[in-house]
Parts: C-alpha cells; structure tokens; sequence
C-alpha cells in the first residue's frame, strides 16, 4: 500500500485551510462535518468560504500565507491555485510533522483525502492513491446506491447494545451473534424503523446461542480455480465471518487476499507424495476447532465436489455434529476452459463432456479406456500431468486419434496462465519440451481447435503450438 488507510479524530481541534475557493470550502465543508475548528488563510474568498464566514462557523485570515501558519494545527490543507504557495504549505508543516494535504498533488501531501460514502457514523473511504479520483468517484457512487441510507441507524443500535449483550452472553463470544444479527432479520428491522421488533430478535439470538452451547460452524467453500473475481458472493461473506481458515495449495494469493485480516490461516496443501496434512487429520483438525466454538473455513481450490473430497469431510462433520455449509465454487473445467478460449461444449464439436481424475486413490490407474473414444465428446483430465503418458498411450492404444486436439492449461485464469495446442500424440513430449508444470488442466477434442478465434483472455503468458 502507498497510504496507511485510518481515520483521524478532529472533533474540536484545529484545522488550517490555505486558500479560500471552490475546491477550499468543499475541503472546509468536510473538516466542519467532522467538527473540526476551522482556520482559513488567503488574501481573498470566494463566495462559499465568505457565507461560512458570516455564519461564523469559519475563522478567516485575510493575507497571504507565512510559513509559521502551520504551528498548533491538527491537519493543514493547502488548496490554492498556486503550486509555489502549495509548496511553501506542504514543505512548513511537513517541517514540523504535520499532515498535510495538497490538494490534487500527491507529490505535496503526506496524506491524501479519499471519496467518502457517509452514512454517519459508517464511514466508506475509497482511495486510488492520488492516481485517479475519477475512478474513485465512480466507486463511491456505485457504493452509494448499494449501501442503506439506514445503515448508520444500524451502527448505533448496535452500540447501544453492546454493553447489554455483552452481560447477557456471560463471556461466550458475541461476534457470531451480532453476524447473524446483522445478516438477518434484526438488521432489515432496525432500517425500517422498528427498534422494539430489532431487540426481540436479538433476544431471540442470545437465547438460541445459549442454547446451541459452544459448538462452532465450518463452511466448505469452493475457491474457483484461480482467479479471485470468480469467487461467489457467498464465499466471499462467509470467508469474512471465519475465525480460521483451512486452505488447499491450489486456493491463489489472490483469493487469500480476501480472507478476513484478523482469521488465523492453517496450510493443509497436498501435492503429489508430499502431503502437508493426512486428509483424516484435516477432518479430525475442522471437528477439533468447530467442537472450541470456533467458525472454520474450509477453503479448496475449484469445487468443494469435483475432485475435491468435500465428500468425505462432510460426512465426518455430520457424523461429529458439527453444523455446516457447502459453497460450490467454479470448478478448474469451467474456469480454465473459458480462460482459454475453448468452449466444452458446442453444436458443431461435442454434445457432451468428461471429467476424470488423473490421480486415483491408488497407484492402479485404472479407466474404462474404450469408453473414452465416444464422438463428439470432450475429455477433461484434472490433476494429471504426472501420468499424461500413461494416459496418453492408453487412449490411443483403444481407438482415440493419435491427432486429436489436445489443450494443456498451466495456471488457468491466473495472471500467469499458459497454454500448450497439441495433439494427443505429442501431449507426453509437449510436457517436457514446453517445461509444463503443475496445476494443469488437460482438454481433448475436436473443441480445442477454437481457441484460435475464441481466446479472449490476454493477461496470461500466451499460447504455445507443439510441434
């Protein structure tokens, strides 16, 4: 981060504004929303500063700017429309360990002013590091027609009974109460207005959490297969109410990101033959920390169904009494396909499609391997690279085309995606000629042939023809 996003307290103490126009009394307006005391230097004042003035809400200072303005100020905003005079603001106050802004000139300010949602006492910032307002305006005003106009009536109901929940849920943790308070009916009643009908579901809360005792919750949530803006908008709520979260060597940096700060993050990644964590373990670890009150996350790359043992964990869940909830996620097929530029199905190539496993449960790998050469059918092999030319040799030995169109996708819908257009009799020597490496997907059928005119994704490292 370029800035330390934080919010400064000003009630009561002063503020200095250096210039006195437009761009000043909006700045002004903010500092006075904010209780601040403000000071205005500048020879002259336009029309909006002189009404504060006269409303005394304002103190003005008509002359030019000396450097020992700044001293016993809070905060000093420069805002006139000379940069020399902005400078000598910016350069004095910074002397003297002042923040400062300049306005429209990051380069002058040791901080800068965000685009604010307000819905008092909930504050939204939104900043592009001083490198675009305009983008920043278009977020806040995105977020203003999502967010209640109520919502700050929500802030306040919530800490007038704090101290009062606090004493009612005699030391259990209250954060998972007032989640579901806020997600629930308590919060929509609160809005609307209609405080005594807030507090009688929120008494029915403390007593259903009394009553469920200490047994916390795990959410299993799909983590897509890479890219974080393919996360639901589920995944992403539940992934902000977890107070641990259990992640998969596929789940990216980039879906990491969106874990809540404070949750307490667990590594139990599997690669071939060097597991972190036994997959038991993993099941007995989610029991251990639901059976201490705790919300757990589960977080798997693609889908928690495809491939990914949701299956079993949620059976010894249930088997525990553990309370749960399944995410689906965007599974490697869909993502890395559509990434790529090769549809899985289409009327023209194939009417249907495969998902197999390239890894099973033992090292017997065993598939209905005449079964594979059905027309018009695309085949997806998930986690397969390592027995790409088993796989390869098999098919071909029962009757698949040796020049069958063959896509190998290396790190599907990431930034550093890759893809290698094959055929299936070159598919094992591509692997080490192209230097592939894990996670990949691998697509065969005549539907690989599209990527050509349908690629779209072009953050990604390219394509790569073999031979």
């Amino acid at each position: 981060m370029d800035y330390l996003p934080i919010f400064m307290d000003v009630r009561q103490r002063p503020a200095l504004v250096v210039g006195a126009g437009a761009v000043a009394a909006r700045k002004i307006e903010s500092l006075l929303k904010a209780a601040s005391r403000v000071t205005v230097i500048a020879p002259e004042a336009g029309e909006a500063v002189s009404s504060l003035v006269t409303d005394g809400r304002v103190t003005w200072q008509a002359r030019a700017f000396q450097p020992g303005d700044v001293n016993g100020y809070c905060l000093v905003i420069a805002a006139t429309n000379d940069r020399s005079v902005n400078a000598a603001v910016s350069d004095a106050a910074r002397a003297l360990n002042i923040p400062v802004n300049v306005v429209d000139d990051p380069e002058l300010s040791s901080f800068i002013v965000p685009a604010v949602v307000d819905r008092d006492p909930v504050i939204v910032a939104i900043s592009s590091g001083g490198r675009s307002p305009v983008l920043s305006r278009t977020l806040r005003n995105r977020l203003e027609t999502e967010l209640p106009d109520a919502l700050g009536a929500l802030a306040d109901f919530i800490g007038a009974q704090r101290a009062h929940i606090k004493q009612a849920m005699q030391g259990r943790s209250v954060r998972r109460l007032w989640e579901r308070f806020v997600e629930g009916a308590g919060a929509e009643a609160v809005m609307s207005g209609n405080e005594p009908q807030a507090k009688a579901v929120l008494d029915t809360l403390v007593s259903d959490e009394h009553a469920k005792g200490e047994l916390g919750e795990v959410f299993l949530i799909g983590a897509g297969p890479g890219d974080p803006d393919l996360l639901t908008f589920k995944a992403l709520r539940l992934l902000q109410r977890a107070d641990v979260v259990l992640y998969d060597r596929l789940v990216s940096d980039g879906v990491l990101g969106k874990i809540r700060k404070d949750a307490e993050r667990i590594y139990v990644g599997k690669a071939r033959a060097d597991h972190s964590m036994r997959q038991k373990d993993i099941n007995q670890l989610m029991i251990d920390l639901a059976k201490q009150g705790k919300t757990v996350a589960r977080l798997k790359g693609g889908d928690p169904f495809i491939f990914g043992r949701g299956g079993e964990e949620i059976e010894d869940l249930s088997s525990a009494g553990i309370a749960f909830q399944v995410v689906p996620g965007i599974t490697a097929a869909s993502g890395c396909a559509s990434y790529a530029g090769i549809p899985l199905t289409h009327r023209d190539h194939a009417s249907s499609v495969r998902f197999i496993a390239g890894n099973l449960h033992n090292d017997d790998y065993q598939l209905n391997w005449p079964g594979l050469n059905t027309p018009g059918e695309t085949l997806v092999f998930y986690m397969s690279l390592a027995k790409l030319p088993e796989i390869t040799a098999q098919l071909m030995a029962h009757g698949k085309p040796a020049d069958t169109p063959t896509a190998i996708i290396e790190e599907g819908t990431r930034a550093t995606q890759r893809v290698v257009i094959t055929d299936l009799a070159h598919t094992a020597d591509a692997i080490d000629a192209c230097s592939v490496h894990a996670p990949t997907l691998v697509i065969m059928g005549s539907v690989v042939t599209l990527y050509s005119t349908l690629s779209w994704f072009r953050t990604g490292t390219g394509y790569q023809v073999y031979p």
